[in-house]
C-alpha cells in the first residue's frame, strides 16, 4: 500500500516548519570549574533561565547563559570545562548532542579555528547542519560559519569582545522564526560599540558586523561568512535565513527517511515515487508558509544523472535507456534523489527611484 507514514511525517513537518523555526538550540562551551567535581554531568541544558541553579556557576558565565536566552531560543546547552581540557575532545562530545548554534565566548585564536575547523567538516563530511558564531574567523568562508567582528560593545558597565557577545547573537539567530531575519535586529540593551569605517566591505568579505545608525544598536545584514561562491552555492547562501530553512529541509527529509523508510520497503520505482510524491507535498506546505516560494518551481525527482552513472560505473552500457528506463532501474540499495527549492529572503534591500 505503499508509505503512508511518510506522507503524515511530512505533513507534520510542513505544518510546523515556522514554529520548529523560532524554537532552534543553542549550544555554549563555558570555561568554569565551580562546583565541576561535584556535577554529576558536565553537560547542563536549561529551557529558561529559571531552570539554571547559580550555585555551579561564575558570574561570568551566568552572564553568558543568560545574554543566549535574551534571543528566546528553545534550550541553551552548556559544556563546562576547566582549563585543562583541550578543545579537540571538547568538540567530541559536543558533537554527539543537537543543536544549532554554537558559541565559545572565552575561546582562544587557535580554539576558533579549531571550532571553525570542525563545523566546517561536520557539514561537509556528515551532512550535520550545525553552526557556530564564532570571533574574528582567520580562515572562515563557509555558510555555517558567522564571523562576527564587532569589538568594544558596551552594555552598561560592561565592554564585551566580539568573543565575549557570541552567545547572544547565537540566542537570536536560534530564536528567530523564517518569517524574519536577523538583518537590522536591534540590540536594545547595547549602548555603544566600534563602528567599523568600512561596513559595506566587511560584510562583502562574510563579516558579521553591529551598526549604530544614530539612535540603536542593531546588526548590520544577516550573513555568516561564506565568499566563495560557484555553481552548487549561489549568494543566497551567504543570507543565515536561507542556510536555516535549507538545513531545516535536509533534516526534516533525512530523518524522515531514516525514520520511515529505511528497511522497510524494496527499493523499487513506485516507492521511490511515492517518496518523492510526500517530498513534493512537503514543498507544497512550505509554499504555503512562504517559506518556498510559491511563485517558482519547487519539486524533488530521481537524479538520473547521478544513477546513470552508477550504473555506468559497473560497466553497463546505458546509452540506449531513456530517463525513464533509468528511473525504473534502480541501484542497489542507493535512493538518487535531486531537486530545485527556492528559499524565500526577507525584504531587506529597497530602490525607489521617482521621476518628477
Amino acid at each position: 500500500m505503499g508509505l503512508p507514514q511518510i506522507d503524515v511525517l511530512f505533513k507534520t513537518k510542513a505544518a510546523t516548519a515556522i514554529k520548529r523555526s523560532a524554537l532552534g538550540i543553542v549550544a555554549l562551551i563555558l570555561r568554569d570549574d565551580t562546583n565541576i567535581g561535584t556535577l554529576a554531568s558536565n553537560v547542563l541544558t536549561y529551557k529558561s533561565v529559571e531552570d539554571i541553579n547559580v550555585a555551579d556557576w561564575d558570574a561570568t558565565s551566568l552572564d553568558y547563559i543568560n545574554k543566549a536566552f535574551l534571543g528566546t531560543p528553545s534550550k541553551v546547552i552548556c559544556f563546562k570545562y576547566d582549563d585543562l581540557k583541550v578543545i579537540n575532545e571538547i568538540l567530541v562530545q559536543v558533537g554527539k548532542t543537537r543543536f544549532n548554534y554554537l558559541a565559545m565566548p572565552q575561546a582562544t585564536a587557535d580554539e576558533v579555528e579549531a571550532i571553525a575547523t570542525w563545523i566546517k567538516s561536520k557539514r561537509a563530511n556528515e551532512k550535520k547542519t550545525f553552526k557556530a558564531v564564532l570571533p574574528n574567523v582567520v580562515v572562515a568562508d563557509d555558510e555555517g560559519i558567522i564571523n562576527f567582528t564587532t569589538s568594544d560593545i558596551v552594555v552598561g558597565d560592561t565592554t564585551y569582545t566580539a568573543a565575549q557577545y557570541t552567545p547572544r547573537l547565537a540566542g537570536i539567530f536560534a530564536g528567530l522564526p523564517f518569517t524574519q531575519s536577523s538583518t537590522y535586529f536591534v540590540l536594545p540593551e547595547v549602548e555603544s560599540i566600534t563602528a567599523s569605517d568600512t561596513p559595506d566591505d566587511d560584510i562583502d568579505s562574510g563579516q558579521l558586523i553591529l551598526i549604530h545608525d544614530g539612535e540603536k544598536v542593531k546588526i548590520g545584514r544577516g550573513v555568516n561568512s561564506l565568499v566563495t561562491l560557484g555553481s552548487t552555492k549561489k549568494a543566497d547562501y551567504q543570507k543565515i535565513k536561507i542556510i536555516e530553512i535549507m538545513d531545516m529541509i535536509a533534516d526534516d527529509i533525512r530523518s524522515t527517511f531514516e525514520d520511515g523508510y529505511v528497511g522497510k520497503y524494496p527499493n523499487i520505482y513506485d516507492n521511490q515515487a511515492l517518496f518523492i510524491t510526500a517530498i513534493n507535498a512537503y514543498f507544497k506546505g512550505l509554499q504555503g508558509d512562504e517559506i518556498l516560494d510559491p511563485n517558482t518551481t519547487n519539486k524533488a525527482e530521481v537524479n538520473v544523472d547521478k544513477q546513470r552513472l552508477a550504473w555506468e560505473g559497473i560497466g553497463t552500457d546505458t546509452t540506449d535507456w531513456d530517463d525513464q528506463r533509468v528511473k525504473n532501474m534502480t541501484f542497489g540499495a542507493n535512493v538518487f534523489l535531486g531537486g530545485t527549492v527556492k528559499p524565500v529572503d526577507a525584504m531587506e534591500d529597497l530602490s525607489f527611484e521617482i521621476t518628477v
